[in-house]
């Protein structure tokens, strides 16, 4: 049988082992690329990415029922009220690229937010600076063909080392874990003025690590976390946080476990998590604090194990990478995006100090005269032209029809309040504005270290 053929019919039947063979490679491929894996490009999986594309269309700056954005997203892709809901609330719960309102869950405690009719979101400042442009944004059409979705968002900052991710794809799985957003801030800037730097974890829940087996994030790598735990007074302990990925009803839970099969001996334990984690825990008489510390972290969930696994889609592969490798390509692509948003207001300026340098001549020269006795619109296009031509060495590029079309559009009133004085100052502001950003992309990493500064101090 050809395997590359599986639907070849033998004896007017479909050979289903091929077939079952390419279904699962085809059913693996778009678990690894559209699901489970994030792209090192933006940080973002498929439908996190949707979400945000969705939430920045829908931005006047009120918040938005999320029941509405799930519906917005769901126009890109049909992923699901649910998993995008859920992908709605791990964005929203990290604090960083949205802005909650409403019961949003805690995941201190294992509590889930309330119904998305019920919650409501906008994009942080943070995001709106640092995640959309559309003049730097490859777009792609949505799975219908109706609308366009980006290919990835044109994020400026090592999203993905921030957030931290988890997934779990056919044959391969990610594990990222967060960091701390100054501390990655200040890595890229090390980076970029060629100085060494170093990269560990850091959970906003809280605790104490041991990075000694961190191994940059990669497979075999390990860390332990554990939860502070003081002691109030000689018969109750208390616990003052979660180790990440551990919820305070699951370290009850595994504690009282650890009681019924004789780990550890307590009187009871009480939950007073509110604002602050707090659950206390009460010994019996005479049994020694300290020995009792020791066993919750060694048979509860007071301490876990984790093991990080960096994978990221690079060129619609999957790969294998460390963080420093992660936060590297992160920053060079922050330079590149950086380099393509001066390069394009550097045209922009030059077409407006061109145009504004057309304007000037046609009223000032009175070029506009000259038209009044043209019987003809090509006569017309013709005589602006050759009435510009005395200057049209000092342009930058050659006149076309559409530049002199513009000229004719300007309307009588500004011709009649021509302002000589005012239009001279605004070219001169335009070449400033223009000689600067020229500046800045001959000191392209100069103006990426700035760039890094100016969030560091305005969202560090």
């Amino acid at each position: 049988m050809d395997v590359d053929n599986p639907e070849e019919e033998s004896g007017g039947e479909i050979q289903v082992s091929g077939m079952y063979e390419n279904w699962f490679l085809d059913y693996a491929s778009y678990v690894i690329l559209e699901r489970a894996i994030p792209s090192i490009y933006d940080g973002l999986k498929p439908v996190q990415r949707r979400i945000l594309h969705s939430m920045n269309r829908l931005e006047d700056g009120r918040y938005n029922k999320c029941a509405n954005i799930i519906g917005s997203t769901m126009q890109f892709h049909p992923h699901g009220d649910a998993s995008i809901e859920d992908a709605l609330v791990n964005l929203g719960q990290k604090d960083l690229l949205i802005d909650t309102q409403g019961n949003w869950g805690d995941i201190r405690t294992g509590d889930k937010a309330a119904a998305s009719r019920y919650i409501e979101a906008r994009l942080s400042k943070f995001a709106l600076d640092t995640l959309f442009n559309d003049k730097t944004t490859e777009w792609k059409l949505s799975y219908d063909g109706r609308k366009k979705e980006p290919d990835n968002l044109p994020v400026k900052f090592p999203l993905l080392l921030v957030l931290g991710v988890e997934g779990i794809a056919v044959g391969l799985s990610t594990k990222i874990l967060p960091h701390n957003f100054a501390e990655l801030i200040k890595s890229s800037i090390s980076y970029l003025k060629g100085r060494s730097f170093k990269l560990y974890p850091d959970f906003s829940t809280g605790g104490f690590i041991d990075i000694t087996n961190y191994n940059d994030g990669k497979r075999g790598g390990k860390i332990r976390l554990r939860s502070k735990i003081e002691e109030l007074d000689k018969k109750t302990l208390i616990i003052k946080n979660t180790p990440y990925t551990t919820t305070t009803s699951g370290i009850i839970e595994s504690i009282i476990k650890a009681n019924d099969k004789g780990k550890i001996k307590i009187r009871k334990v009480i939950d007073n998590t509110a604002q602050d984690v707090e659950i206390l825990v009460s010994l019996h008489k005479n049994q020694s604090p300290s020995i009792t510390i020791d066993a919750l972290y060694a048979f509860t969930d007071c301490e876990v194990s984790i093991s990080p696994n960096a994978c990221v889609i690079v060129d619609e592969k999957p790969k294998f990478l460390g963080v420093k490798e992660i936060l590297k390509f992160s920053t060079d692509l922050t330079k590149t995006l950086l380099k393509k948003e001066l390069e394009i207001k550097r045209e922009e300026l030059k077409e407006k100090i061109l145009f504004s340098t057309l304007e000037k001549i046609f009223i000032e020269n009175k070029v506009y005269i000259l038209i009044e006795k043209c019987d003809t619109w090509d006569s017309v296009i013709n005589t602006i032209d050759k009435g510009l031509d005395p200057f049209k060495e000092d342009f930058y590029r050659e006149i076309n029809r559409e530049d002199l079309i513009r000229l004719t559009e300007i309307k009588i009133k500004r011709i009649s309040k021509f302002d000589k004085d005012k239009l001279t100052d605004s070219i001169v502001k335009l070449n400033k504005e223009l000689k600067k950003t020229l500046g800045y992309l001959e000191k392209l990493t100069d103006y990426t270290i700035q760039y890094f500064y100016a969030i560091l101090n305005k969202y560090g």
